[in-house]
Parts: structure tokens; C-alpha cells; sequence
């Protein structure tokens, strides 16, 4: 398996086995663990992670700083291995990184090669798939660039849009890819509030319009309650799952008027009262 730097991880490994499970874009993890370092210098980081994501949810994962939640995720992937345990993405191993699940970093400038414009960047996705002119790669390209809201932007490059932009042909690549589970690390956290915002609902859209099963990481409590479906609360280290919540929030959302629901508030505060109000990691 060849992990590609640029956050897809659709590829299949040699190993995988031909099949289709009756939950296609269900994820199970089974007592996962991992530590860092060796000996006495051996930092436990997860202690047995047992979770479930549902075949078609959004789950958001929330936890302290430094808890391993961007571990937790990069593991899900099959981008590192776990020391124990096993996680399973419809009901096979991943062993590497699993066909139809993609991978969206935080640094997503990063991401975005820079002496590639827009649309190039986006046709990454597709390249090498099947015989296509570079016309046909392009148009293709501007479709997942419309779906973002970048239309005629095709022949910008990264460095001429803003961080918000620049997210937005993150996205549109990962729907390129064709991905029936998208995991998002903090995608947003480098950005204006006000592009958050706008970030969040163009996400919701997508996942409507593309039937996709979405796992996020995430330390703003306003985003995992607006976002998700369920919330899987992390202990500090060494970290389990902690708690599961239902949102229990009505689709679709709106980003002014599901904020002010009493269900969103009454979750917020509970859940920012819970992880304020922890005792010290020793």
C-alpha cells in the first residue's frame, strides 16, 4: 500500500480481500493502543479504544489537548499502526490505508502543491485512473471545484486564495477521490471564524449530497455539537472513550438558528462544564 502524502488513502492493498460486507462504511475499534517511546520513557497514549462508527453517521471525536485524537484518527485510517488491538472497516482489517476512505489533514496548505493550479491540484484525485486528455481532467476537476463554491477559480494557484479557499480545494480533491468515508483533523482550525462557519455548513451539504459516512476531529465544542450526529468524549491520557453522546439535533442544520436551539445550548454547556472542570492529568 502507498500512502499519498496529499491525504488520499484510497488505494488497495495486495492483502485486501475481495468482499462486500452488508456495512459497507461501518468502523469498528477493538481495545486499540498505542505508546511512544520505549522503556521508562514510554508514553501510553491510548489504552484500549473501543468505538463504533455507523455506517453513514457523523461522528465527531472530542477530548483535552494532547489526549491523542489526531493518533486515534491517523490509526482509523491505516495511516499507523496500532501496538494493540485491531480496527476494522466493513468488517475487514485495515492493515494500510482502505479503498473508499480518505483522509483530510489539518494543514492543508501543506497539502496543495503550489506549482499546480487549482484545478490540477483536484484532478490529483483522478490522475492515472483511466485514459483521460488533460481537457477532460480539467472539466472534471471543475465540477468538484463548483461543488465547493470555487467555480472559475480553475487557474488560480493556492498561494493566490485565502485559507478558506485553499480548505475549499482541499475538499473538493478529497470528493474527487470518490471516498464513502471522509475523516476530517481539525480541518478548520486554521481559519477565520466567520470561514469556519461557512466551512461547517458547506460540509453538512456535501455529506447530504454524497451519502458519506464522516469522522471528525475536533477541540471546539461548537463545532462537535453543530456537526455531529454523536459525540465520543476522550479521557486525558492514557485515553479511552470516555462517553458517547447523541446529538439528538434535528437535520439540516442551519448556522444561525440551530446555534440558538435550547438542545444545542443545554449540550453545550454540559459538555464544556465536563472537560473545564476535569482534574489534572498527573
Amino acid at each position: 500500500m502507498k500512502f499519498d502524502p496529499l491525504g488520499n488513502t484510497s488505494g488497495a492493498s495486495l492483502g485486501t480481500a475481495i468482499a462486500q460486507p452488508s456495512r459497507p462504511n461501518a468502523i469498528r475499534l477493538e481495545t486499540v493502543c498505542k505508546s511512544f517511546g520505549v522503556d521508562a520513557a514510554a508514553v501510553r497514549a491510548l489504552a484500549g479504544i473501543d468505538l463504533e462508527v455507523r455506517d453513514g453517521e457523523f461522528l465527531a471525536i472530542l477530548g483535552p489537548s494532547g489526549c491523542g485524537k489526531s493518533t486515534l484518527l491517523q490509526i482509523m485510517a491505516g495511516l499507523m499502526p496500532a501496538d494493540g488491538g485491531r480496527v476494522l472497516f466493513g468488517g475487514l482489517p485495515v492493515t494500510g490505508p482502505p479503498q473508499g476512505m480518505v483522509y483530510l489533514f489539518q494543514q492543508y496548505a501543506k497539502s496543495l502543491l503550489p506549482w499546480r493550479d487549482v484545478a490540477a491540484n483536484v484532478a490529483l484525485a483522478f490522475e492515472g485512473r483511466a485514459r483521460r486528455t488533460r481537457r477532460e481532467l480539467r472539466a472534471r476537476a471543475a465540477d468538484y471545484l463548483a461543488m465547493v463554491g470555487l467555480a472559475g477559480f480553475e487557474k488560480h494557484f493556492p498561494w493566490q486564495l485565502s485559507g478558506g479557499m485553499q480548505q475549499r480545494v482541499a475538499i473538493a480533491r478529497a470528493l474527487a477521490a470518490e471516498p464513502k468515508v471522509l475523516l476530517l483533523d481539525e480541518p478548520f482550525s486554521a481559519v477565520d471564524a466567520l470561514t469556519r462557519v461557512e466551512l461547517q455548513a458547506l460540509v453538512l451539504q456535501l455529506r447530504q449530497a454524497h451519502g458519506l459516512t464522516v469522522v471528525l476531529v475536533t477541540h471546539d465544542v461548537d463545532e462537535a455539537v453543530f456537526l455531529a450526529d454523536r459525540i465520543a468524549i476522550l479521557s486525558r491520557r492514557p485515553t479511552v472513550v470516555e462517553d458517547l453522546i447523541e446529538t439528538g439535533i434535528d437535520q439540516p442544520r442551519d448556522s444561525i438558528a440551530t446555534r440558538e436551539q435550547p438542545r444545542f445550548l443545554s449540550l453545550r454547556h454540559s459538555l464544556m462544564e465536563r472537560l473545564l472542570h476535569r482534574e489534572p492529568a498527573q
